[in-house]
């Protein structure tokens, strides 16, 4: 049964045809549904709601909640645009990855989902036979062309698997942070030491993420620049 859309106009009624449902349409509400709500509220009930049919009828298109997951890791990305215009494999590989972390700052739930998920989909191998690519046109062995992927890991795809989490809300004050450091400096000579000399206003505090990211990013670009040896400088991604 196909939806409509109602609209009045003046003192007519006109019944516009709602887009027919598809695998992509449920997906892609998916995603709108976690950007606005959160990975949590993604469910057949609340997809159903937003799409105006019932939950069954999502069954013909995604099998269950983990399609579902795979189906949006696919969407997200998919999203991430692969340069053309780099002039070495550094620049382009950069280039990459930046692009990727734009996709996951725009959905930060989704770098949870890619890592929870086991099934590797078409998107996924494509954005990795894309790094491949740029890391063999620069003269890369394929032995170290695998090593770089390994070393490079989650920021491949724009995001890093830090041990804590700065972006939590329950901040302490500046206040209660400098105490809290005091202690530290105390038992903990040397964070004491740290929390005193880096630019979070004297205290521990939370990083510059897109900063402390790009940092980490240059110094494993330039780390593979000497493994790679002179034998492969001078090409480009073009080969």
């Amino acid at each position: 049964m196909r939806s409509e859309v109602t609209e009045t106009t003046g003192a007519s009624t006109i019944r516009a045809p709602r887009a027919p449902l598809s695998r992509e349409r449920v997906l892609r509400t998916a995603v709108e549904v976690a950007d606005r709500s959160g990975i949590d509220a993604v469910s057949m009930r609340k997809l159903g709601q937003e799409l105006g049919v019932e939950a069954m009828a999502l069954y013909r298109h995604v099998r269950s909640k983990d399609e579902i997951l795979d189906g949006i890791v696919e969407v997200i990305v998919g999203e991430i645009e692969v340069p053309h215009e780099a002039v070495d494999w550094k620049a382009a590989l950069q280039q990459l990855i930046m692009a990727a972390r734009v996709v996951m700052l725009r959905h930060p739930w989704a770098p949870r989902v890619i890592v929870d998920r086991a099934e590797v989909g078409p998107a996924l191998l494509a954005h990795i036979d894309a790094v491949l690519g740029i890391l063999f046109s620069g003269g890369f062995s394929v032995e170290l062309a695998h090593h770089a992927l390994h070393v490079l890991g989650s920021r491949v795809l724009g995001f890093t698997q830090d041990p804590f989490d700065d972006s939590s809300p329950d901040r302490p004050s500046p206040e209660e942070a400098a105490r809290m450091a005091q202690v530290f400096a105390v038992n903990f000579p040397s964070v004491g030491v740290l929390a005193g000399a880096v630019t979070h206003d004297g205290v521990l505090g939370g990083c510059d993420d897109d900063a402390e990211f790009a940092f980490g990013l240059d110094l494993i670009l330039d780390g593979l620049e000497r493994r790679r040896g002179p034998a492969g400088r001078g090409k480009t991604p073009s080969g």
